[in-house]
């Protein structure tokens, strides 16, 4: 299988271009070259030090309010995988990232700067039977020294299985981002772009990311995932 042939398995396959169960039946043994882990990324200094009161997997609204925050809305979509293709169970997904000022909820950096108290900048959410998760939080905006990312962690329990970032497809700037380009595969660098597509006949304007998760092996083996940086 040549190059072209095999970014195309790894990232068509994890972002819709083929079923995966299509895949598998005209292909045999596909699932051993095919789902490729979800390359392992820094935390980076701003995971919240302090989490706030609403965890839950929809960032535009804090609690009982009723003002939304300011951002281009986003669905944000995906499964977690093991790597012969099967849904991971039990496993909670955290994101985390700055509002649409660029600030993150965590003192270093919110304590300096304004950040928009409408933005959750935190959430969870535990996979369903099918290893699906589902967010509802805003398109994520440059700051200075990065290019537009979301913090991506898998836990099962206490236990972290996986951290890493997303980044947005096609944005200029990953051009020049430091935690982007040390991925030096660049098969991997595309498991981590995700096209930010407009919601058709949507009124708000909203966008639809998908970002599937695979892990090298099942939660009950998996070890502490690796960091490539700090």
């Amino acid at each position: 299988m040549g190059t072209g042939d095999t970014l195309m398995s790894r990232r068509g396959v994890l972002r819709g271009g083929l079923t995966l169960g299509a895949l598998a039946f005209f292909t045999p043994g596909v699932f051993a070259e095919q789902l490729a882990r979800t390359p392992s990324l820094t935390e980076g200094p701003f995971y919240p030090d302090k989490l706030p009161l609403d965890t839950d997997n929809d960032l535009l609204i804090v609690n009982n309010s009723i003002t939304p925050a300011v951002g281009e809305v986003t669905h944000l979509t995906g499964r977690v995988l093991s790597a012969s293709g099967e849904p991971v169970p039990g496993v909670v997904v955290e994101i985390w990232q700055v509002d649409g000022k660029g600030v993150y909820l965590h003192s270093g950096d919110s304590g300096r700067r304004q950040r928009d108290s409408n933005f959750q900048g935190f959430g969870r959410c535990e996979v369903n039977r099918k290893g699906e998760y589902r967010f509802r939080t805003i398109k994520p905006v440059p700051y200075p020294g990065r290019t537009p990312h979301i913090h991506v962690k898998v836990k099962k329990g206490d236990r972290e299985l996986l951290t890493t970032q997303l980044f947005v497809n096609g944005h200029p700037q990953n051009a020049r981002d430091g935690i982007f380009l040390d991925i030096r595969d660049p098969l991997d660098r595309e498991l981590v772009l995700v096209d930010f597509k407009p919601i058709k006949d949507s009124r708000l304007g909203e966008l639809a990311a998908r970002f599937d998760i695979v892990l090298g092996v099942t939660p009950s083996d998996a070890p502490d995932a690796p960091r490539r940086r700090r």
